[in-house]
């Protein structure tokens, strides 16, 4: 059974950092892009961060940049999302991605991905 796995999310106060993972089983995503999106209460999921299927490039989301790093470790099949400077708008579900494309480049474009992780809570208090 193909699984992203996330973990890592908790309660942090404003200014805090978190460290978010998602482990893949069942089959390897090494040569895809990976994304994080996430779901705030009564919003739509939304583009976090992607690095393509090497590693090599990575894009954010404007409210993330300077704050969150995307990175993946190849040989261990795991993504990270280090979330530095926490904000009370970065509460929601966050949740792992495995794209579709083949030697893919980063993308923001949800479509671009069809399989998704369980989810992780992150909540920042003000």
């Amino acid at each position: 059974q193909v699984q992203l796995v996330e973990s890592g999310g908790g309660l942090v106060e404003t200014g805090g950092s978190l460290r978010l993972s998602c482990v893949t089983s069942g089959r390897s995503f090494i040569m895809y892009p990976m994304g994080w999106f996430r779901r705030a209460p009564g919003k739509e999921r939304e583009f976090v961060a992607a690095i393509s299927w090497i590693g090599s490039r990575t894009i954010y989301v404007d409210s993330v940049k300077e704050r969150f790093t995307i990175s993946r470790d190849r040989a261990q099949n795991t993504l990270y999302l280090q979330m530095n400077n926490l904000k009370p708008e970065d509460t929601a579900v966050y949740y792992c991605a495995a794209g579709t494309k083949y030697q893919g480049a980063a993308t923001r474009y949800i479509n671009a991905y069809n399989t998704w992780g369980q989810g992780t809570q992150v909540t920042v208090s003000s």
